[in-house]
């Protein structure tokens, strides 16, 4: 896992072949008028889902994981904790879906606040609970990009 702003994006580069293209994406002129959706990078090597949505309490939800996919997380514009804990901490809620992609997680988790400009990046190995509010509910736009294993 990796949290930093956008501004230092260039360190992480060397982590894996697609990420300079997904920084480069998400510096793109106009990036914060996106609207909702999937859109292609890379097809389906790389992807963006943009979404909008308000934070929910900190105490519901279930940490995710995904095998196929890193996912890097940035916020256009509000705040959102997000949860994070090593998946080899936590016990499966139920089974891993391999078409879509996901597992769900129940165990500790520790929360990081996020805010515009800020990213996370969550390997298959990071189990991570995004969208959590611990005081008031706030609006949150964010791009989540897609980029296979």
């Amino acid at each position: 896992m990796v949290i930093d702003t956008l501004a230092n994006s260039t360190r992480y580069e060397s982590l894996h072949p697609r990420f300079k293209a997904a920084f480069e994406f998400l510096k793109s002129p106009g990036i914060e008028a996106t609207p909702v959706g999937r859109f292609e990078v890379d097809g389906t090597r790389l992807f963006a889902l943009t979404q909008e949505y308000a934070t929910q309490p900190l105490g519901e939800g279930k940490l995710e994981a995904h095998r196929k996919y890193i996912d890097i997380q940035f916020i256009v514009s509000g705040e959102e904790l997000i949860g994070y804990a090593p998946l080899t901490t936590q016990t499966a809620a139920q089974p891993f879906d391999a078409e879509k992609d996901i597992g769900f997680f129940e165990g500790e988790a520790c929360f990081t606040l996020l805010g515009k400009g800020m990213f996370a990046i969550y390997f298959p190995q990071d189990a991570h609970l995004p969208g959590r509010y611990s005081g008031q509910p706030a609006q949150v736009k964010k791009i989540v990009l897609k980029i296979a294993v």
